[in-house]
């Protein structure tokens, strides 16, 4: 058996997203989660840590282990697709309440699902991230315990996020929560609940979204440059909504504003400045998950601004009865059944990385750099369904970015 990594190798092999799990487990005074000059949050060992602390670490981390989902979670006459995994039901659908659906990202459903949980008292708390009050650029970890929180915390944040920074502090209240965060989270913390029996006391419920991925910090401040303006000059970013897709806006303290559409902030593949981690991603589209949301843009292109909708995912038998319960209160509107097949065209990245993720992994293990264990995920049989020019390309391609530097990371260090 391997021997369990340091958070310094773990970092420096790219693996590392930024949760911050490994910060609440050892505790802010041995591992701090600090800013790199790249625009990252990255942890950094203080102190020396014990054997058991790292071993826990390796046992939880998503960049060390990523799994699908537990069989023990899924309902009956859940079926299992090559590409998309656990499917109990997928529909299009939308936050019934006219507010949530323009304010919030897409549809609105996520946050329409964060209300239903907290006014019906299914939960205490949702932990997910906002805007930070102090930098609104940048995203802080959130809880929010009442229906106002939800929708004042909505919308959609890209760039670093550390949801699970202080996880150990949520499960010492000792109350029911849920959990609304990027696929890697969720998986963190189904890790955890394997050597944490609070986990599934308490979280009742984890949902996500389709993820496009996590940019490191310099790409939103390269939208600040582009109108010539810092970080201390902005009382307001938001990325989305307001609109679906909704456009970019920025407010300084002196009144002006400036808007980027959605095509202008994401339509160059080569400036979403995504971070390692990312791009061996095995599980973007959240297979640990009770429900998953996403856009419905055919070929993920918006041909404009419409009112608001979500593909929304059930995977577990507690999603199943959350998203059927919040259609019977009224608080989600569903249009009509999705194949999954129409999955894969709103999101036709999310299926070349499932097929791609393979041989890249496979790539990186033949350089002799630490890999992800992964599990459940269907990768090598969909590395095969891609045929082998592809894969050969993909084991290809990886081998060149490693070497050039691009898949790993420097040893963090105190700016």
């Amino acid at each position: 058996m391997p021997r369990p990594l340091q958070i310094d190798e773990i970092v420096q092999a790219g693996l590392c997203i930024g949760c911050g799990l490994c910060q609440s487990i050892a505790g802010p005074e041995r591992v701090a989660l600090v800013a790199t000059a790249d625009g990252r949050e990255r942890p950094l060992a203080m102190a020396p840590l014990d054997t058991e602390t790292v071993r826990v670490i390796n046992a939880v981390c998503p960049g060390t282990r990523i799994e699908g989902a537990d069989p023990d979670r899924l309902g009956p006459g859940t079926r299992i697709d090559p590409v998309w995994g656990p499917i109990g039901a997928v529909v299009k659908g939308y936050a019934t309440d006219p507010v949530v659906r323009h304010r919030a990202a897409s549809g609105g459903a996520l946050t329409a699902l964060a209300q239903f949980m907290l006014s019906s008292r299914r939960v205490e708390m949702v932990v997910h991230v906002a805007a930070s009050p102090q930098a609104p650029m940048r995203s802080v970890r959130h809880l929010s315990f009442d229906a106002v929180d939800a929708l004042e915390a909505c919308g959609s944040r890209y760039g670093p996020a550390a949801p699970l920074r202080d996880f150990e502090s949520v499960l010492d209240r000792g109350r029911p929560f849920a959990l609304i965060a990027k696929p890697c989270d969720v998986g963190a913390v189904r890790n955890l609940a394997r050597v944490d029996s609070r986990v599934d006391r308490l979280m009742r419920y984890a949902l996500t979204m389709i993820c496009g991925g996590a940019s490191q910090l310099a790409k939103s401040q390269e939208v600040l440059e582009r109108f010539g303006l810092a970080e201390r000059d902005v009382v307001l970013f938001r990325y989305r909504g307001h609109g679906n897709p909704g456009r970019t806006r920025i407010e300084t303290r002196d009144g002006r504003a400036h808007e980027l559409t959605y095509a202008q902030m994401w339509e160059d593949e080569a400036t979403w400045r995504l971070q390692s981690r990312c791009k061996i991603c095995p599980d973007a589209i959240g297979e640990a998950a009770d429900i998953v949301a996403g856009d419905t843009w055919p070929d993920a292109t918006p041909q404009g601004e419409d009112a608001g909708f979500n593909s929304i995912l059930t995977r577990t038998a507690a999603g199943a009865e959350l998203l059927e319960a919040a259609v019977a209160a009224g608080a989600i509107t569903i249009c009509r059944p999705l194949a999954p097949r129409e999955l894969d065209c709103f999101n036709p990245h999310q299926v070349a990385k499932k097929r791609a993720v393979g041989a890249r992994l496979l790539a990186l293990r033949a350089t002799g750099v630490p890999v992800p264990r992964v599990r459940g995920l269907r990768i090598a049989r969909l590395a095969a369904s891609a045929g082998v020019r592809p894969a050969v390309r993909e084991f290809r391609g990886t081998l060149r970015r490693r070497r050039s530097g691009r898949l790993g990371e420097p040893s963090v260090r105190l700016q």
